[in-house]
């Protein structure tokens, strides 16, 4: 009778971080919970963690909620009932006049086909920042399109030239941050290790972070990668993931990876399993030419080993820049006549 009651109260205190990674954060791991370990030592943080549910949860907080960042019961109930909109609701609201909608909804600009969304599940949570305690972004260092905002092709402005667009526009890089944060689709995560490294996947853009944990330097400041250099260390049963050497020219930290960064940027990933069906990742974004403190972003993540990581064929049949920039030449020939 003592074993199944302990049973029910660990399924129950996973239900409720399952709605709130800050919950976990302050209660801790399911007591008893051990977390497993690779046939040579190292903690066992192998599996599918897609970001699927987390769709919908902004990645800032909205001011009325302060320094707090789990919804009430009410709050909830009033976000569970917006997400039990109907598509053809989504699309009474879309201005078509206008061209204005919230993006990746339906009928907005920024709209896949309706089957290839992903929508998430009513989270309790308020926000995806955790740090600053009121979940904002700091404010950022002045310059052209510092921090997460928008740009680039998919934003407009100004298009002479391909290299106007954003490394998402042209399907080579969403970077570390927007590969992570969810959005509308291929929102798969896995972890796969090897003795002396892990490696990150992420589904969209297909990228894979080979991050080896023998304790070797970073290479010299000349070196520069679109995902940064990653070194990797144990503390406990928490993976930690330092990267730096960014090329300034990455994507920033924004859903997509919109906004500009730094190559003074560092990212400081904190990854831990905390019950058998729960994985928290906190990354924490330090870019003092970019924004004027240090940020962290937390994500739940929920196992789902039968999730479909699926190709990024992003490229394939692209005709978004060459369209874009012809339209643009269009438009400079009109506004000529």
């Amino acid at each position: 009778m003592a074993n199944e009651f302990a049973k029910r109260l660990v399924c129950a205190l996973v239900a409720v971080v399952l709605g709130s990674a800050t919950l976990i954060v302050a209660q801790g791991t399911p007591k008893g919970y051990v977390t497993p370990r690779t046939p040579w030592g190292d903690p066992d943080l192998q599996g599918k963690w897609p970001g699927t549910d987390l769709v919908g949860v902004p990645t800032q907080r909205d001011p009325k909620f302060g320094t707090r960042n789990t919804l009430t019961e009410a709050e909830f109930a009033e976000r569970k009932a917006a997400a039990e909109r109907t598509d053809a609701e989504a699309l009474e609201d879309f201005d078509f006049a206008t061209a204005k909608g919230i993006p990746g909804q339906v009928g907005s600009p920024t709209s896949p086909p309706p089957h290839w969304l992903e929508r998430g599940k009513p989270q309790h949570i308020a926000s995806l920042i955790v740090d600053p305690p009121d979940g904002r972004m700091p404010p950022t260092v002045a310059g052209p399109g510092r921090g997460a905002g928008g740009g680039g092709c998919s934003g407009r402005g100004a298009v002479n030239s391909y290299t106007d667009c954003s490394l998402y526009d042209r399907c080579i890089t969403r970077g570390v941050a927007g590969s992570m944060l969810p959005v509308i689709y291929n929102n798969g995560n896995e972890i796969v290790q090897a003795p002396g490294y892990v490696v990150l996947r992420n589904e969209m853009i297909h990228e894979s972070r080979i991050v080896p944990l023998d304790g070797r330097p970073h290479p010299g400041q000349d070196i520069k990668l679109w995902m940064g250099d990653a070194r990797g260390h144990w503390e406990g049963d928490t993976l930690v993931v330092e990267t730096t050497n960014f090329d300034p020219r990455t994507s920033g930290i924004g859903a997509n990876g919109g906004g500009r960064i730094s190559d003074a940027l560092k990212i400081t990933e904190r990854i831990t399993r905390v019950s058998a069906e729960l994985l928290i990742w906190r990354m924490t974004v330090d870019d003092p030419m970019t924004w004027t403190r240090p940020f962290t972003i937390e994500l739940p993540l929920k196992r789902d080993d039968s999730y479909g990581m699926f190709e990024y064929a992003c490229h394939e049949g692209n005709y978004a820049l060459k369209n874009i920039l012809s339209g643009a030449r269009a438009e400079d020939g009109a506004q000529k006549k």
